[in-house]
């Protein structure tokens, strides 16, 4: 169903269309950053102008004119500015009809995208060779916010998690637990940290093992602690997806052979390499080693088909920003294949710092000194966690303040949020047997009216946030309409306000503005209390 601002957008190209006899392009739609410069803007008049040859303020004028019959009462007036923009001042008929709009949309925000697709974001994926650490958290925050996001806008999305149990990496977790059972030190390149001897422990007759059966019997026992780990964390995945699977069922060799027949791979050296240098890669990938046995990305490809054989159209594949070579690599994959690369994207996450009186927290799990995601959240919680871990581009560097994040006060962005819902139950409770209602004929606050403009924003925002991979700005619209609504409620009374109709009006906001908050931060994954 179209929201007032796509009526108002579709009056706007009307107007145009019909001025420039069918020759305007698509005009844009904006609230304006200043104050005084109307509701909205738009820069059709500059777009006909050239068309029709007359001066932007002019045609503006003219648009100005055809806008106001389109419109009638539901305009105040228009007017023109600066090049040639026409700002539009709508009227308190408008606002209250946007607000009835908003009550009766239950779906407010959602199924926005135009073209639907089946994708699958694999995320987090660590290996299994330790706990999942604080900056783990963040892709797990973010990979489960993104799957929120399109699942809101119409998609069609899975989970998924690859964990690496083949390898030399879990063979160095299995030589570890080795040596702790048997009191020795562990091996250099080992994994020193106390929870593999928690695993020597917990594994039995872990001494008398050898270390391969030790790598995949802790492996194991990692997965179990991780999947825990990530529930807890509100994180659900759809597949747990093992690279044994892909050794043991012959993917590997099929998704080879395909690739060679198709002559992008090439021998050197006793190696096979791919042509990833065809597909933007800076050298050619090897993919079997001289002595035969398969690189880690030869996984990866065979991986790369096996979800294009599962039949998704898109793979979203978030990684660290320290993995940007991957990137190409994975496209390639996808291409040599017979795919369209543009349908694999690699979202790099930037790295993430703890920081507790002004020091950050070391995050090395080699070394075996890192916090885990399970000491973070049992310091400042789910919601807490999750938020200060989306309210940054995914493309930019997170100091998690744990000094701030342990705050009960309007500093904390998180606390702020929750409250102001809280604080709206709190009226609505009030407000007892009350119902909100649109009687018309109101004149509006100015903090009502700014109000009523944030909720609008919220589909457009909600679409972005999906189509750009964005979560922040889901994060970054929940603070500004909680401050909006803040600003509102100390401006306005609610219960008991007058004259006649204006307490069932303010009512009918505070719904609409409890159900959008809560939408919001549901697509964060953090809770909306009613009571705090």
């Amino acid at each position: 169903m179209p929201t007032p601002i796509d009526d108002l957008r579709t009056a706007v190209e009307a107007a145009a269309a019909e001025l420039g006899n069918g020759a305007a392009a698509t005009p844009t739609l904006e609230r304006p950053k200043k104050a005084g410069f109307g509701d909205y803007s738009t820069n059709a008049a500059m777009l006909l102008a050239p068309k029709l040859g007359a001066s932007p303020r002019e045609i503006a004028e003219r648009l100005g004119e055809a806008l106001r019959e389109r419109l009638g009462e539901r305009v105040d007036r228009v007017e023109v500015a600066g090049p040639g923009f026409l700002n539009v001042f709508l009227s308190d008929a408008w606002y209250e009809a946007a607000v009835a709009h908003l009550l009766a949309a239950e779906d407010w925000g959602a199924g926005t995208a135009a073209d639907l697709e089946r994708i699958v974001i694999e995320f987090v994926s660590a290996n299994p060779t330790g706990p999942v650490t604080a900056a783990g958290g963040r892709h797990a925050a973010y990979g489960d916010a993104l799957a929120r996001l399109l699942e809101f806008a119409g998609h069609d999305v899975s989970r998924e998690y690859y964990f690496n149990d083949a390898g030399r990496q879990l063979n160095r977790l299995g030589e570890s637990i080795r040596a702790r059972a048997l009191g020795e030190p562990v091996p250099e390149d080992g994994y020193p940290g106390e929870y593999v001897a928690e695993l020597a422990a917990e594994i039995p007759n872990a001494a008398a093992r050898d270390a391969e059966d030790l790598a995949f019997a802790g492996g194991q026992l990692m997965i179990e602690r991780i999947k825990e780990t990530l529930e807890r964390f509100g994180v659900h995945f759809d597949t747990w997806f093992s690279e044994r699977t892909l050794h043991e069922g012959g993917e590997i060799e099929r998704a080879l052979e395909r690739v060679e027949k198709g002559g992008h791979a090439y021998r050197s050296d006793g190696a096979l390499w791919l042509r990833t240098t065809d597909f933007g890669d800076t050298q050619d990938q090897v993919i079997v080693r001289s002595n035969g046995i398969p690189t880690y990305f030869a996984a990866d490809v065979a991986y790369v088909e096996n979800k294009v054989e599962r039949g998704f159209e898109r793979q979203i594949t978030p990684l660290g920003a320290d993995h940007h070579g991957y990137v190409p690599r994975f496209k390639a994959a996808l291409a040599v294949l017979g795919g369209d690369p543009d349908r694999l994207e690699v979202p790099l996450l930037q790295f993430m710092h703890i920081v507790e009186g002004g020091r950050r927290a070391s995050m090395s799990k080699r070394r075996g000194e890192f916090v885990t995601l399970d000491d973070l959240v049992d310091q400042i919680g789910v919601d807490v966690t999750r938020y200060f871990l989306l309210q940054r581009s995914h493309d930019s560097t997170i100091d998690l303040d744990l000094d701030l994040a342990r705050e009960e006060s309007s500093e904390n962005p998180v606390f702020y949020i929750q409250y102001a819902h809280a604080r709206i139950a709190s009226i609505l409770r009030k407000a007892g047997d009350k119902a909100p209602e649109i009687r018309g004929g109101l004149s509006l606050h100015p903090a009502e009216r700014e109000l009523v403009k944030k909720l609008l924003a919220f589909p457009a925002e909600a679409a972005e946030a999906a189509e750009r991979r964005a979560p922040h700005r889901i994060a970054v619209y929940s603070l500004e309409l909680a401050q909006t609504f803040t600003a509102f409620y100390r401006d306005c009374v609610v219960i008991g306000a007058e004259p006649e109709g204006t307490e069932a009006f303010r009512i009918a906001l505070s719904v609409a503005s409890k159900r959008t908050l809560a939408r919001a931060l549901g697509l964060l994954g953090v809770s909306a209390p009613d009571t705090m």
